[in-house]
């Protein structure tokens, strides 16, 4: 699924994200994001791809055209996501284990 650059602003929006913010996260220039998700632009699939994955990341998930066409909706709620940001790196540092 490729995403629209509608769907990208929804996304950003949902997940109350800056979009200098979800730009850094994607390695896009911020003035190609406006332009993508206003449709002034196509930055390549390689952009879309990585701009997906950052709103991804942050809870977005994007939805096929059905019978009502492309969507976007967040996959927690903020409450959750907050938490989940929180215990993330609860567990201590990544090392072998003897069990």
């Amino acid at each position: 699924m490729s995403i629209t650059g509608p769907q990208a602003r929804a996304g950003r929006a949902l997940a109350e994200l800056s979009r200098d913010h979800v730009a850094q996260m994607a390695d896009l220039p911020v003035e190609a994001l406006r332009a993508f998700e206003i449709g002034k632009i196509d930055p390549g699939a390689d952009a879309r791809v990585r701009l997906q994955a950052a709103l991804e990341s942050s809870g977005v998930v994007f939805l096929d055209e059905g019978d009502e066409g492309p969507g976007v909706r967040l996959k927690f709620n903020r409450r959750d996501t907050r938490s989940i940001k929180r215990l993330e790196n609860e567990g201590g540092a990544v090392a072998d284990d003897d069990v």
